[in-house]
């Protein structure tokens, strides 16, 4: 009797145990379960996010260490690409390194005034102009092997107007591929030997004289215009009242007639030949010439080209230094005989009053 009231009283304090055990538990996890949200509601981080704070952090630093890192490796190359750069003077003396690339050329603008060439003496005297400037122009600088005049393409041809036919320059390949355009300029000439000279050989060949009755003439496969080539634009109220005259620079004539380039430029303007070339080199319109033929009329100082004889000569051989700084080279030189022997009235070295001569311009390409 004794021994199993013992044992009921010892199950009885087990189940008691066991009972308030389960009941802490159950209290404890309700607890925690409870605390959590109240926790993340605080603001106060628990130890699963504090731990991902840890990681980011850790990911964050180690990637601004890689980019120091990178950012250190450029800085070092870059120097080291200045080291390789710098360069030293003849003193030994290192030299900076440049920072930019070279300025783009600016693009051509038109001038107001070509630069005059030094005076050919001291004295500035007009014999000293003279025969430098005489010197200049009866002096070819290049040679023409095959020359088209009278008669057609003839080698040697001795004639007052000349074209050249050498195969070093681009005119006859132009002819050859039938992309050849030659303009005349000319008041009332007669001599047209050279423009049907070339015509033939399958040139577009366009006549300018003002002196026409009509606008536009095709004659002989020439087209003949009443246009003439000047240094200035017309005023447009003088244009109104000359119904029969029109004078244009050679720049807005390509213009009005859509062309680019002209292989061939002849130009007899009876004095008038200095300021058109000038206008010429001041515009830069013969970069789009490839020959160059012109009259020069040498007995007195031409249209609006002012100052005494020796500035004059001095003007007329600057202008034609320009025409050679624009690479066009002289190759053929004619005077008649039978003009008078006058310059800028006056006898002087037994010069002509007019000469013809022909320049290539050496570096054009079609």
């Amino acid at each position: 009797m004794g021994r199993e009231q013992l044992t009921l009283g010892l199950l009885l304090r087990l189940g008691i145990l066991l009972t308030v055990v389960f009941v802490c538990l159950h209290v404890y996890l309700e607890t925690a379960r409870q605390g959590a949200p109240a926790a993340q509601a605080s603001g106060r981080p628990t130890q699963s996010s504090q731990n991902r704070g840890q990681q980011s952090r850790t990911k964050q630093v180690s990637a601004e260490a890689e980019e120091q890192d990178r950012s250190v490796k450029r800085r070092v190359s870059y120097v080291r690409t200045l080291k390789k750069d710098r360069k030293r003077d003849e003193d030994g003396e290192v030299l900076s390194p440049q920072c930019c690339p070279p300025p783009r050329p600016r693009r051509k603008i038109p001038r107001w005034h070509i630069d005059l060439e030094p005076w050919a003496g001291e004295n500035h005297s007009l014999e000293d102009e003279a025969k430098r400037f005489l010197d200049y122009i009866t002096t070819p600088q290049v040679s023409c092997a095959s020359l088209a005049g009278e008669g057609g393409a003839q080698r040697g041809t001795k004639g007052a107007w000349a074209a050249c036919l050498d195969p070093k320059y681009s005119l006859s390949r132009r002819i050859q591929s039938k992309h050849c355009r030659v303009y005349s300029f000319g008041l009332g000439v007669d001599d047209r030997s050279l423009e049907r000279s070339l015509t033939k050989a399958g040139c577009e060949v366009h006549c300018f004289d003002p002196s026409l009755k009509q606008p536009h003439l095709q004659q002989a496969e020439m087209w003949l215009h009443r246009l003439s080539v000047d240094w200035r634009d017309p005023n447009p109220a003088i244009v109104a009242q000359r119904q029969y005259t029109n004078t244009k620079k050679l720049a807005t004539i390509l213009n009005d007639f859509g062309h680019r380039q002209v292989d061939v430029l002849k130009a007899d303007m009876e004095s008038a030949e200095w300021k058109i070339l000038e206008n010429l080199l001041l515009e830069g319109v013969l970069e789009s010439v490839g020959q160059l033929l012109l009259e020069l009329h040498l007995h007195w100082a031409g249209f609006e080209v002012g100052g005494d004889d020796p500035s004059v000569v001095r003007y007329w051989f600057s202008l034609l230094k320009e025409l050679e700084r624009a690479n066009f080279r002289l190759f053929h030189v004619h005077s008649d005989p039978a003009k008078p022997h006058l310059f800028l009235h006056k006898n002087v070295l037994n010069a002509s009053s007019a000469y013809t001569l022909s320049w290539v311009n050496t570096q054009w390409k079609a």
